[in-house]
């Protein structure tokens, strides 16, 4: 599978997008100067390349759980994929990345309780073979938190073109 090619076009209508993602494909073809037909073959294309995506984005508020952690674990480094993804699949983890630094996974968690919080830390995610170490970080107070980044998921490699 080749990587997805981008261009100037594709960027600006992802900008448009992702300061509303309800503007019409008639007002976004208007703003940039091309027909209605090539900003929905567009958003076809880059919806089927898996680059844009549309979804409603909720507010803590909805959640049961409002408070938010983050869990850094030190893996083998062997097992970080299989770990990440045993980590992943527990119901009480929001997020998931492999990382580079102090810990190779940050795991993200929203909870209510400190319980809750110590039990996916030390008796869940501890307990998978290839764990040695987790360290939680509360979040105490946030000063910002910008919605437009949450749905990042892992993506292939992006070819930008200047056509």
């Amino acid at each position: 599978m080749s990587a997805p090619l981008i261009d100037d076009l594709d960027r600006q209508l992802i900008g448009i997008l992702s300061n509303d993602a309800r503007v019409s494909n008639r007002k976004i073809a208007a703003d940039l100067g091309v027909t209605e037909g090539t900003v929905r073959g567009r958003i076809k294309r880059l919806q089927q390349d898996r680059l844009i995506a549309f979804t409603a984005i909720t507010s803590f508020g909805l959640e049961n759980s409002t408070k938010m952690a983050f869990i850094g674990v030190l893996a083998e480094v062997e097992k970080v994929r299989e770990i990440a993804q045993q980590i992943a699949s527990l119901t009480s983890v929001n997020g998931v990345m492999i990382t580079m630094g102090r810990f190779n996974i940050l795991a993200i968690c929203l909870f209510n309780e400190l319980d809750a919080l110590h039990t996916v830390a030390s008796e869940q995610i501890l307990a998978i073979p290839g764990v040695h170490h987790v360290e939680t970080s509360i979040a105490v107070k946030t000063v910002k938190y910008n919605a437009r980044v949450v749905r990042i998921t892992e993506a292939d490699h992006i070819i930008e073109t200047d056509d």
